[in-house]
């Protein structure tokens, strides 16, 4: 069986980061926003346990349950913040969020 290289694995984990960035930069819905920053992470925990692999070290497989954390507390606050607002104005557009100004 022949072995995939590591440059592989980082080729498609920068396509993933790409493609999150896109999705941030281009949408307008939160939701689409927060699966986009979601695919993003999933990037970078993908580039952690490759080069962790390659260097044979549990260092990059410890950061990578850290951003793991990180990202289910992101979405806990943000879903919490977009059902919220959505109850009180019935529109999620992030062009017209202002509700949170002070």
């Amino acid at each position: 069986m022949t072995a995939i290289p590591v440059s592989w694995y980082l080729i498609v984990s920068a396509l993933l980061f790409t493609i999150g960035t896109i999705g941030v930069l281009v949408r307008r819905n939160p939701l689409i926003i927060f699966m986009s920053i979601e695919l993003m992470l999933n990037a970078v925990n993908l580039a952690f346990v490759t080069l962790s692999s390659y260097l044979d070290s549990a260092d990059g497989q410890v950061f990578v349950f850290l951003v793991l954390t990180v990202a289910a507390a992101e979405v806990v606050v943000g879903l919490a913040i977009i059902v919220s607002i959505f109850r009180t104005r019935r529109n999620i557009d992030v062009d017209e969020m202002n509700l949170l100004r002070g």
